[in-house]
């Protein structure tokens, strides 16, 4: 497996939606700034990929306009994803592990103030019985941060005290558009927004955009002394496709494998548990650094098994980077 670290970062988050600039206006200066910070030209990074939502957009194939901060004269190897940074982020470590390329651009960019990103967004759920229901992100977050609380994984306070810790951390960034000036105590004598969250818990709407620099091996410490490590996924030995169902209430809450590894014969799906609550896996739209969880897995339903994984802990999954959910996956609340 090859090393991969992070060797340049730039991002922007616009405080008002009047008059906020373009996708592609808010790209040229990331890149502009990622060329300074590694010394490179667009020549040096071998592969491109980018995560957006063109639902957010309104039409198809949006990103194809965002290839213009790029340039297309000569042809470049750029990739993009339906998707958050973070899973762009893992095909372009994908992209390095192959040896194909040893450099890549990783970027993500979304103007949340197109529409409202809480009804937007809801569309993009299983059409058949989930988004006739409009269930918005906010709602969602509230129902995995209870599933989470009534295993006892965590708790309001431990909640509060990750924001804390993020509000104090953000006071170092001159793009964050919430920093500092807070207690524990102060954050949760706040009101309930969508119980169990605060507004505090959700992460501010905005348009923004970030890029990200990888480089592998002697190209990242011949742009730096110490380059950020990235770590790779964990791999398994023996590790087979498979299908995921549409009704979250259907989803076998375990990692892949885990029937097998039970005594379940090959290609039998014994993981499937029904769920007491008829609420099943939520969506990772709680992306921020959580607390220490204090037990094995969350309790959805009497028959969920122990031992599943969240799906916020996946490999690459970003933290604390706020602008809009399909862009960096931060969590959005009605303006």
């Amino acid at each position: 497996m090859r090393d991969v670290a992070v060797v340049g970062f730039a991002q922007r988050q616009m405080r008002d939606f009047d008059g906020s600039p373009t996708c592609v206006e808010l790209l040229v200066p990331l890149f502009k700034e990622c060329y300074e910070q590694t010394g490179w030209t667009r020549k040096d990074v071998g592969f491109w990929c980018s995560g957006s939502s063109d639902y957010l957009a309104g039409r198809s194939f949006s990103f194809v306009q965002a290839v213009d901060a790029i340039g297309v004269i000569p042809p470049v190897n750029e990739s993009h994803v339906e998707m958050d940074l973070a899973w762009a982020m893992y095909e372009a470590w994908i992209k390095i592990q192959t040896g194909e390329v040893d450099t890549a651009l990783v970027y993500a960019f979304g103007k949340s103030s197109a529409g409202v990103l809480r009804r937007t967004l809801s569309l993009q759920l299983e059409p058949y019985t989930m988004t006739p229901l409009w269930p918005d992100t906010v709602s969602l977050a509230g129902l995995q941060a209870r599933a989470g609380m009534d295993a006892g994984l965590w708790d309001e306070r431990a909640m509060a005290e990750v924001v804390n810790r993020s509000l104090t951390d953000a006071e170092k960034n001159d793009w964050a558009l919430r920093k500092g000036g807070s207690s524990v105590e102060e954050l949760l004598a706040r009101p309930m927004y969508a119980d169990p969250l605060r507004k505090h818990d959700c992460a501010p709407v905005t348009d923004g955009a970030a890029a990200i620099v990888l480089a592998a091996g002697d190209r990242a410490r011949e742009v730096c002394d110490r380059p950020a490590g990235l770590p790779g996924p964990p791999l398994r030995r023996g590790a087979r496709p498979r299908r995921r169902r549409h009704r979250r209430a259907a989803r076998p809450l375990q990692p892949p494998g885990a029937g097998a590894a039970s005594g379940g014969r090959p290609g039998r799906r014994r993981d499937h548990q029904p769920l007491g609550r008829g609420a099943g896996e939520q969506p990772d739209v709680l992306r921020r650094r959580h607390p220490r969880r204090r037990g094995r897995a969350p309790h959805l339903g009497r028959g969920v098994r122990q031992g599943a994984r969240p799906r916020d802990q996946r490999p690459g999954a970003a933290a604390e980077l706020h602008v809009h959910p399909r862009g960096l996956d931060g969590l959005d609340h009605r303006r």
